[in-house]
């Protein structure tokens, strides 16, 4: 039941709502770097919709997480006419409260979040487990309301929202406040900001390791590549946990604090990206998290909001992008069908595959502003290995023609005999003229046949066993005597040259009646032996 879970009715009339985290910002003096401008910052790829939430009152509302389907909400919660004001920041004292989402997005009246979460101390931002049993939040003492601490509990078996098991965690320092605790989706980190001595700003974004008792390994500072000598807060991942967003007053920025976006690798974070000019301005944009993959909350200031700060829904359409080509014969720039290409991202994850079709075409969709390597595979050429980065914002479609070098022919030993061992020759079904991206191949033989004069060959040429044997023994006389026709043509003496058909006779792999289509293929060959 609702009020199990959230226990005193909101009574907006009679509360006074705090601006946020304490060291955040106080009144309306706004902080702005100037490195950049709104002008010179677009929708970056991220066209966000803003709705009011629903909830703001000309006090302040930062949001925080979820909780069994509930927006959990900062604010100053001191019923009656005897709230307690912070002297540091000339506002109440914070308390944690939650909102019903309905089917629709709408949030209901606020409630008081918990008894026992909520102290006579200062309540700050807070996240919890994906299995929702544990939480972990931070809080200041009236004492000390700029210094905030990290506490974790759990919630008792079968209860309806009782906290046990409080715990300050070990991570804790004299003089240090941590905010802004998230916990990754997986459950494996717990993301924050904090001003300890070794921050490279203000406050920095770090991330500690959650151990199986819950407890925290030492916190590692994200670097210079997301930290900056400003102050960065309000860590939160992707839902798939590649990607970091945060707020920052650093970085290329319109004002205040910006959110910012930074891929996470394998060895660190990609440089961040300002989310753009559809989300952010030049006053404070903080606390944004997703309640799906295009729908978020976000926090701001912004004029002709409610209060100073208002919980705002963030919703963007998702851009479609497609990178999309052919896959050429770097030399003759022949079509090459039936080519294995692979899309990867930067640090060589796959990400998707297809065979080129007939018209040797490729098609992948992509997303903006992203790092990508697309890789070849094909009998007969190099392994290709191409990079290329999406640069727009909008809906678009990127076209890179992919151009393969062949590779060199080998002359070897095989079953007893002297042959040229290439990459397979190909037909149309049931035809016996030469392919255009075999006569690639066919180049090859003829180049070999030049640099030794002396040379003569005899192609024999093999089928599957599909069909009649009759039948099979005459396509592959005419598919023979059809590449002997193609070297003639293009220079080498017929003297030189002798065909002979096998039809299905010689199968190289004798799967006789369960033959899988590879097999099919493999027996479907063209032999060049050397004779003299």
């Amino acid at each position: 039941m609702k009020t199990k879970l959230c226990f005193f009715i909101f009574l907006i009339s009679n509360i006074v709502l705090s601006q946020g985290s304490s060291n955040l910002i106080a009144s309306n003096n706004f902080s702005f770097n100037n490195s950049s401008s709104s002008k010179s910052i677009d929708a970056n790829g991220f066209d966000f919709e803003l709705l009011d939430a629903g909830v703001n009152t000309k006090y302040s509302e930062i949001g925080s997480g979820f909780f069994r389907n509930k927006l959990i909400m900062v604010s100053s919660k001191k019923l009656g006419g005897l709230a307690k004001i912070d002297p540091n920041t000339n506002e109440a004292y914070k308390d944690l409260f939650c909102l019903d989402i309905s089917k629709n997005g709408a949030l209901s009246l606020p409630l008081l979040f918990s008894r026992i979460l909520n102290t006579k101390d200062s309540e700050d931002q807070l996240t919890f487990s994906p299995d929702q049993k544990t939480v972990y939040y931070t809080r200041s003492s009236k004492a000390n309301s700029m210094e905030y601490k990290l506490y974790k509990a759990v919630l008792e078996e079968d209860s309806h929202g009782n906290w046990i098991n409080e715990e300050l965690l070990s991570i804790n320092k004299t003089n240090v406040s941590i905010e802004n605790p998230f916990m990754s989706p997986k459950g494996d980190k717990l993301y924050f900001s904090s001003n300890m001595p070794e921050s490279i700003g203000g406050y920095d974004i770090y991330v500690s390791d959650i151990n199986t008792d819950g407890s925290l390994s030492t916190p590692e500072n994200l670097g210079s590549t997301v930290n900056t000598l400003s102050d960065e807060k309000y860590p939160s991942l992707s839902m798939d946990s590649k990607y970091l967003y945060f707020s920052s007053k650093g970085h290329d920025n319109m004002g205040g604090f910006d959110l910012f976006t930074s891929k996470i690798l394998s060895n660190g974070y990609r440089t961040p990206r300002n989310m753009g000019s559809t989300i952010n301005t030049r006053y404070d944009e903080i606390a944004y998290f997703l309640a799906a993959k295009n729908k978020g909350y976000v926090s701001s200031n912004r004029p002709n909001g409610k209060g100073g700060f208002d919980i705002y829904t963030a919703t963007n359409d998702e851009i479609i992008q497609t990178i999309k080509g052919k896959v050429l014969d770097l030399e003759t720039n022949i079509k090459l069908p039936n080519t294995l290409v692979i899309l990867k991202d930067d640090e060589g994850h796959e990400i998707s595959r297809q065979l080129t079709k007939a018209d040797a075409t490729y098609n992948f969709n992509v997303i903006p502003f992203e790092s990508y390597r697309i890789t070849t595979q094909k009998d007969g050429f190099k392994d290709g290995d191409f990079k290329f980065t999406t640069t727009r914002s909008y809906n678009t479609s990127y076209t890179k023609d992919l151009e393969l070098l062949t590779t060199e022919p080998v002359i070897t030993k095989v079953e007893d005999e002297l042959r040229i061992v290439l990459e397979n020759i190909y037909f149309d079904f049931n035809k016996w003229g030469v392919k255009e991206e075999s006569s690639i191949s066919l180049n090859k033989v003829t180049k070999v046949l030049k640099e030794h004069p002396e040379m003569k060959l005899i192609i024999n040429a093999h089928t599957d066993n599909k069909g009649r044997d009759s039948y099979n023994l005459g396509l592959s006389k005419k598919r023979a005597a059809s590449v002997v026709a193609y070297l003639i043509n293009n220079g080498i003496s017929k003297n030189r040259l002798q065909s002979k058909g096998y039809g299905e006779t010689k199968p190289k792999i004798d799967c006789k009646n369960d033959c899988t289509d590879k097999n099919l293929q493999a027996n479907r060959r063209v032999e060049f032996v050397i004779i003299e």
